[in-house]
């Protein structure tokens, strides 16, 4: 939450510079008050996993969300039972002529096909176009943010010859960004894919800007405040033992796998795994939720409208 201070107090513009929430008296005066709505369009096959995973995140803060779950209309998932996605998720089709103060999109295990090529990839582009005018802010996950990117900025993702898969250190790149409030210099963060995009490519579209990187596994957090989105290629939200149950369904299967890098003790898959990124998953999801909460209009109506920053 804001901290509300004297606009000439010295430590304005001090706090303001290094990213802190602070708050003008007289925007303090005007401020309206409202639940946001903020949704999830969940891709993963592993539906309720996701879902878990994500609202822990949302609802960490002391704001009150409504958490919406959406899901692709025509494309049926085999791993969820029918009667939980009819209880509580709803088709795009069904809620595209609301308007929501963030959306998530999640990734999918899909990174060996061609955007083009995914069987709903029609209706996702729509729903991309969709977010510039019916949500305020969007937060594109792993695959979901790299598809993302390359529908707005051309940005392509890259076969890697091998899984990055592990927990990858990585650097703070603008400190003083609203939503790095209180990270580290570095810090680790759970990556599982076989895809990744180039940091020149991402610095050849004009706007976008990295904040968080690595340099085993390249960017990370990629800004786009022109599409009001955020980017991210790797998986903040995982629980302890998602890269576990991932290792181990491989190992199940007999798919070759390397035992995820700087996640268990010693990279010894026999020991329990330690969670060492919990407080900065918190700490991004809630940065992003209460930049939503600051900037986003009162009237809903007002979402989508040229202004990106309803503070001033």
């Amino acid at each position: 939450m804001p901290i509300k201070i004297p606009n000439d107090l010295p430590a304005f513009d001090v706090l303001t510079r290094e990213g802190v929430m602070v708050m003008r008296e007289d925007q303090a005066a005007h401020q309206d008050i409202r639940p946001l709505r903020i949704a999830l369009l969940n891709l993963m096959p592993k539906k309720i996993a996701t879902e878990t995973q994500f609202a822990r995140l949302i609802g960490a803060t002391p704001l009150q969300v409504e958490f919406d779950l959406i899901r692709m209309s025509e494309h049926e998932t085999k791993t969820t039972s029918a009667e939980h996605m009819e209880s509580f998720y709803r088709p795009f089709q069904e809620v595209k002529t609301e308007k929501y103060d963030g959306l998530i999109i999640t990734g999918a295990p899909i990174e060996h096909l061609p955007f083009n090529e995914v069987t709903y990839w029609d209706e996702l582009c729509e729903i991309f176009d969709w977010t510039q005018t019916n949500v305020h802010s969007t937060f594109g996950v792993c695959w979901g943010g790299m598809a993302m990117i390359n529908h707005f900025h051309g940005v392509k993702k890259h076969m890697l010859d091998h899984k990055a898969f592990g927990c990858f250190r990585h650097k703070n790149l603008d400190p003083a960004s609203p939503y790095l409030r209180g990270f580290s210099d570095d810090f680790v963060i759970p990556v599982s894919r076989w895809t990744e995009m180039k940091q020149a490519e991402i610095d050849a579209a004009p706007g976008l800007k990295t904040l968080l990187g690595s340099d085993e596994v390249g960017p990370c957090l990629v800004e786009d405040p022109a599409h009001r989105a955020l980017y991210i290629f790797n998986h903040f939200e995982y629980d302890d033992s998602t890269l576990k149950e991932e290792y181990d369904r491989d190992v199940a299967n007999g798919t070759a796998i390397n035992v995820p890098r700087n996640y268990y003790p010693d990279d010894n898959p026999s020991r329990p795994p330690l969670n060492r990124w919990r407080s900065h998953a918190h700490l991004l999801y809630g940065n992003w939720v209460s930049e939503v909460y600051l900037t986003t209009p009162f009237d809903m109506n007002l979402i989508g409208q040229t202004s990106t920053d309803w503070r001033r």
